[in-house]
């Protein structure tokens, strides 16, 4: 590797933690350079300005969104909806709680709180593909086409199961304590999916209720 793509890489790791835990508005490019070990000039001369280094280093947190929707979707090809719905939540949870996912999950954390101009590529490219297959094999359970509300809030609350057991300081207050081994991922991400199959098909059971009958 040559000095200039070593000087770009230490940017980008430079950028990834103290992004993710200050977001782009807070960071200066002279702190940047400093932590990168890099000429104050190097933001500019490999990345145009700071935004362009923020994409950047969004682009990566990105690219892992994708590979973890596309592993999911593999995992489940060919499968019945329930048993995707199974596997997805197993993908998903053994990826996020990765040590090495901690610092994507902190900078998207921080673009959600803190949007930038580069929200639009994380919603498209990384957001919107992930949703939408949830939401194609909910809706298969459900009954309904895969924009009806219900299917949206079924999709919500098997993401926000997921997301509670990211290490957080009130979690850990309230007695919730959780050691990330594979081992314990696979015994939360079992309890997620078969408490979400319950209440997806709780919830396809009243969609079907409340379909008007056809007379006779």
């Amino acid at each position: 590797m040559n000095a200039d793509r070593e000087t770009r890489q230490r940017l980008l790791q430079a950028g990834e933690r103290l992004f993710g835990e200050r977001g782009l508005k807070k960071v200066t490019v002279r702190e940047l350079c400093r932590a990168a070990r890099a000429n104050v000039a190097a933001v500019n001369y490999h990345f145009g300005d700071k935004l362009g280094l923020y994409r950047e280093v969004l682009e990566g947190a990105i690219q892992a969104m994708r590979e973890t929707t596309d592993l999911a979707r593999a995992a489940g090809l060919g499968r019945p909806p329930e048993e995707q719905l199974r596997r997805y939540v197993h993908v998903f949870l053994h990826r996020v709680l990765a040590p090495e996912s901690h610092a994507v999950h902190r900078l998207i954390t921080r673009e959600m709180s803190e949007p930038t101009p580069a929200l639009d590529a994380l919603v498209e490219q990384g957001v919107r593909p992930r949703v939408e297959y949830l939401c194609s094999v909910i809706a298969r359970i459900v009954g309904c086409d895969a924009a009806d509300q219900r299917v949206l809030r079924c999709a919500g609350s098997v993401h926000a199961q997921s997301i509670s057991y990211f290490p957080n300081p009130i979690a850990s207050r309230l007695g919730f304590e959780f050691e990330p081994t594979p081992s314990k991922i696979e015994e939360a991400a079992e309890h997620i999916a078969t408490f979400s199959l319950a209440g997806v098909r709780a919830v396809g059971r009243a969609a079907r209720r409340a379909r008007p009958r056809r007379s006779r």
